[in-house]
Order: structure tokens, then sequence, then C-alpha cells
């Protein structure tokens, strides 16, 4: 299955101050999958080390971490040479290692010819233990599949490529194939195994069996976790986080029985494992946004919308029959939708918009800033009368444009400067904006 990530690692190959790579992301998003592949296509050989399951090579970083050294021992003990612009090292898992982390900046001084991939879920928690080789290496996120590359998983290349360019105004043919589409993808969600299941078999049933298998895999680590976090308060969590999408988040609604701090403990591992994203709230706009952003006030997406929907416990028949897609589950699976495919080309850095005064309810669904430009978004049907938040927002910061996604085609209100596009652009928006789009903003 394509993945757009990897013309990234192919880049990534040919860089002239390439270093060390640490692939991050949740448990089964393809980081694996995306290293193989890249060794398969563009090298002579592939040395893979696990740490999870070939523990006894952690012995190998107990003493110096000269590369030297480590190659050396690993060609013995697997047979495999080494050969700096052939070879691609990869350690896989290695928040199992702390030490091995570590090791990558001496891979970057000393063998900066040799291809190096690290890659591993829940690497915050072996941050903790380490000092971290900052400016030695380069990281990139890994994200569960999104919507156009679902497309192109089920062959659908000319409807990815509509999705994954700049915004047009399609024919209300393909706008209604294109929802259609898009419902089924909010069931199957963008984990790689659930969509090459779905695609192998079209069938709903196998799919979420899959996604049952993965969240009892998160749920089995949790083990992990420990001492620093009650497994029992995560599991309550894990759960909850699922259906809170969209709404602010408060302690002690994700949690009975516990303390906050404890609660706070577990919804802040959840964070570190990738399986819940913070969207922070913003009652001042200011660049950078990072700056003024709430650390007390905010809501979250989870890790994946099957997922999502799975943990949530959603009836595929009910969410089938909906003819509107933001009908389904009150809007949430709407908002967690724009959100996940925002989160792929935000480096994971998510916004909204709550107005710092007492007592006021108005809220932006998210705040987006692209090639320079900040978009206020909503994510909601109805005539432009009913987005009372958005225009109070309007009122106070002057947007050039605002952006409310729907399940109707493609339109825009010039007067009042803003832009309806259909759910399926949400990607396409966040990599290109619409500023400067001609084609769109003149219909």
């Amino acid at each position: 299955m394509e993945r757009y990530i990897y013309l990234k690692l192919k880049d990534w190959i040919n860089m002239h101050r390439r270093k060390p790579l640490l692939l991050r992301g949740a448990r089964q998003v393809g980081k694996t999958w995306l290293v193989e592949r890249l060794a398969a296509e563009n090298f002579e050989s592939f040395l893979k080390v696990d740490f999870e399951e070939k523990q006894e090579l952690k012995a190998l970083f107990e003493g110096d971490l000269n590369p030297l050294r480590i190659c050396s021992e690993l060609e013995v003990r697997t047979g495999i040479d080494i050969k700096p612009g052939k070879t691609i090292l990869f350690f896989d898992e290695i928040q199992a290692c702390p030490r091995a982390i570590m090791a990558l900046r001496y891979f970057y001084e000393r063998m900066p010819e040799l291809h190096v991939i690290a890659a591993g879920s829940l690497l915050e928690f072996a941050f903790s233990e380490i000092s971290f080789p900052v400016g030695r290496i380069q990281s990139m996120e890994v994200h569960p599949m999104n919507f156009s590359e679902f497309l192109l998983a089920l062959n659908f290349s000319k409807a990815a490529e509509i999705c994954n360019n700049k915004i047009s105004v399609v024919s209300e043919v393909t706008h209604e194939f294109l929802l259609e589409q898009l419902r089924i993808y909010w069931l199957v969600g963008g984990m790689p195994e659930c969509i090459k299941v779905f695609r192998d078999t079209n069938s709903l049933k196998q799919t979420a069996e899959v996604q049952d298998e993965i969240s009892q895999t998160y749920r089995l680590d949790f083990n992990k976790y420990k001492p620093k976090t009650d497994i029992n308060c995560l599991n309550t969590v894990f759960s909850t986080i699922a259906a809170s999408v969209g709404k602010q988040i408060k302690y002690t609604g994700l949690a009975v029985d516990f303390t906050i701090p404890t609660i706070k403990k577990a919804y802040d591992s959840l964070l570190q494992a990738r399986i819940a994203k913070k969207v922070r709230a913003l009652g001042n706009i200011g660049l950078p946004l990072e700056v003024f952003a709430s650390d007390k006030k905010f809501k979250n997406i989870f890790l994946d919308i099957g997922l999502m929907n799975r943990v949530m416990g959603i009836d595929y028949n009910e969410a089938l029959s909906h003819k509107n897609l933001l009908a389904i589950y009150r809007g949430q699976l709407a908002e967690q939708f724009v959100g996940q495919e925002f989160a792929t080309q935000a480096n994971n850095q998510l916004y909204y918009w709550a107005r710092d005064v007492k007592n006021s309810s108005a809220e932006v669904d998210y705040l987006m800033m692209v090639n320079g430009t900040i978009y206020p978004v909503e994510v909601k049907d109805g005539p432009s009368g009913k987005l009372r938040s958005l225009h109070i927002y309007r009122n106070s910061y002057s947007p050039s444009w605002s952006v409310v996604f729907h399940s109707g085609n493609a339109g825009v209100l010039s007067d009042e400067k803003i832009v309806f596009l259909p759910l399926y652009y949400a990607g396409a928006f966040a990599k290109f904006g619409i500023d400067g789009n001609a084609e769109l903003l003149n219909k």
C-alpha cells in the first residue's frame, strides 16, 4: 500500500547532511513496514535489530557506545556484513533499549555514511531515562493512513489524487462517491492492517476483529507504563477519551473512583503513547500559536477514527444508514476525522479557539495555520447565520478567509469570506490552504 511518507524516507537516503532517523508513532501505524520496504527497494542488505524480540542484543549497548564496535559485534552475531552506503541498520522497538537511543549520536558523529533508522512506540517513556541526543538525529512522525491513502489502497487512484491536491469543485456524482467512501473510511479507519483486511475481504466484520486486536495490544502495553501510572485508571481513561472527542477535557469526567492526579498521569501517558492528541485552546491569537496555547484548557482527538468507533461501540449499521455524515454520533466523528487529517500535516500541533471571556461559550473547532495564514475552521452543517462562534471570531480577528467543513460540495460566501468545503478535503486544505486558489474563491 502506498504511503506518502515513503517519499520523505527516500529523500532522507540522499540527504547531504543526513543523520540517523528516528521514526515515531503509535503501535501498528506501519513504521516497520516502511523501513523494510525502503531497504528492499534501495539497499543491498538490511540488518534489523528488534530489541523486544532479541532482548539479548541489549547487552551490546551496556559498555561503550562506539558504533564501530557495535557494528562489528552485530556482524558476528547475525552473519550480515554492514557496508556503509549499501546497508540499512534498523533498530526496531528501540524504546526497549534506551542506551541504543543514546548510541545514535555516535553513529552520526563517527559513521555518518551509514544509513541508520530507529523506530519505536512509547518512546517518551524511554526518553525519561537517558540524555536525548538533541541535534544528532532526525525525526519523522508516522500517522495512521489518511483518507487519500485509503483511496489509493482501494485502487481509486483518481479519487485519491482529487483529495491530495489543490481543492476544486467536483461534479455531484464524484462528490457523492467520495462521501460514500469517506463513510466507509470512518468505520475502517487508517490503521494499515485494518485497511488491508478490508481491501482483501470487503468485510467490516473482519476489519472490526483486527481493530479489537489492536486495541487489545494497546491495553497489554499498559503493563509497561508501571509504576508511574495506575493500570486500572489507564484502562478506564483509554475507553473514555474516545467518547470525549470535541469536548473540553475535565479529568474528573475521564474516570470515576480515581484522584485527579492519578487520572492526569493516565491521560498524559496515553498522550505520550500517541493514542490521543491534545487540541489546545487559544483565547488570544498571536504568533507563534504555541506561545498563546493554554496548558489547562484543551480537547483531544483519538489516534484513529476506526479504533475510536470500535472502542465506543458505535453500531456500524447505524453509521452506514445515516444520510448526513455530520449527524453520526452528534458530529464527533466528523470533528475526529478533520483533526486526524490535520494532524498528519501539522506535526501534531492542533489548536482551537475559545473566547477568553467569563461564562462565554463561543468556540471555533480548529485554528489551522497553512503557509503562514491562520484559518478558523468549523465542522458542521448549516447556513452562515447559524455559525455564531465563527462570526464572533471573525469580528474579533478579521481573518482573510474562514472555513466550514460540511457534507455539501465546495462553495463560497464571498461577502462574508467563508468557504464551505466537503469533509473529504480536510487533508488537502491542511496541505495547501485556500489563499490564492482562484478556481475555488472565484466561484
